[in-house]
């Protein structure tokens, strides 16, 4: 049995859905609130669904049945303010998780994300050692509090304390695809603009605020969201495989090839307005983020990823646009 934390979520619903298919009996941990967040799970198979804060009691009556834990819940917009918060969501429970697989011999498998390396000025090397930490500087409150885990992680490695018989730390990029709707104004360009494009009017992308860097050509790292889980299957498949690992399409698209993906997709010439960049978001705003896949190819995931024009191409024509937007 699998334990999968904020699996209601957006990666959390997909990766459910894929193990509720063919995969082990799963217990999901998230709350669901007055929206439409359950519809993410509500084509699936569960064993158990467990409010959070229930969580360390069904642990100590019932997690001997659990053979791993996957770690997906957190706080996860990057708008978020109350680091209090924050820090208790995303680190605290993060480390009693880690804590109680080290001590009951769970696999743990966790969500840090690229949000980790900030304006990418140190590079973005999956690298796990203390000292490389050290240098990254993350732009938000959401990526400290992933970064804080990573380098607790890699200090209780380095110093030789308990941990869990398999480990993977997994730095998210750009993923997009469906179920994520619940997730407002942090949901993917893709689903945000979608419906623009679809009713005929333009897509709106932010200015450039760098000489260097023209209007819409800010580059993300965009992962379709089926490949995302295939890296968590893989994972669970390669029991004794531990590290940190970059987890993008190791290939950077810029937001005028996203859109122009978009308009393909629903048949349509381009027509892209540049808008002024908020002034919140200027000071934190990355313009250039890519997946170096090395260490997660070498270990030996050997997955075709999706280019950005077929996942965008199967999200809209297959969720957005078709009868039925949930997986």
């Amino acid at each position: 049995m699998i334990l999968i934390t904020g699996g209601a979520g957006f990666i959390g619903s997909n990766l459910v859905a894929a193990l509720s298919a063919s995969g082990p009996p799963v217990v999901v941990c998230d709350r669901l609130r007055h929206g439409s967040k359950w519809r993410n799970l509500a084509k699936a198979e569960l064993r158990d669904l467990v409010a959070p804060e229930s969580l360390v009691t069904w642990l100590h009556e019932r997690g001997d049945v659990l053979e791993a834990v996957v770690h997906l819940g957190a706080i996860s917009a990057t708008t978020e303010t109350d680091a209090d918060l924050i820090i208790q969501v995303n680190f605290r429970l993060s480390s009693f998780l880690w804590d109680w697989c080290s001590q009951h011999g769970k696999r743990f498998i966790y969500a840090s994300s690229a949000a980790t390396y900030g304006a990418g000025t140190q590079g973005f090397a999956d690298d796990a050692r203390p000292e490389q930490l050290a240098r990254l500087r993350p732009l938000n409150a959401y990526g400290w509090s992933k970064h804080l885990f990573d380098r607790r992680v890699a200090r209780a490695l380095a110093d030789g304390e308990p941990m869990p018989p398999q480990w993977a730390g997994l730095k998210f990029f750009n993923v997009y695809g469906p179920n994520e709707y619940h997730k407002g104004p942090m949901q993917s360009v893709v689903a945000l603009k979608y419906p623009q494009v679809a009713a005929g009017r333009p897509l709106t992308l932010f200015r450039s605020l760098r000489p260097d860097c023209a209007d819409g050509e800010q580059q993300r790292d965009f992962l379709f969201i089926t490949d995302c889980i295939e890296v968590i299957l893989w994972l669970l498949e390669h029991r004794t495989l531990c590290g940190l690992f970059n987890v993008g399409s190791g290939k950077a698209r810029s937001f005028n090839e996203l859109a122009a993906a978009l308009f393909r997709a629903v048949r349509r010439p381009p027509q892209i307005e540049y808008i002024d960049m908020p002034e919140r978001l200027q000071e934190s705003y990355q313009y250039f983020t890519e997946a170096p896949l090395e260490r997660l190819r070498s270990a030996g995931f050997t997955r075709t990823l999706t280019s950005l024009e077929d996942g965008v191409q199967e999200y809209v024509e297959r969720y957005l646009a078709g009868p039925d937007r949930y997986r």
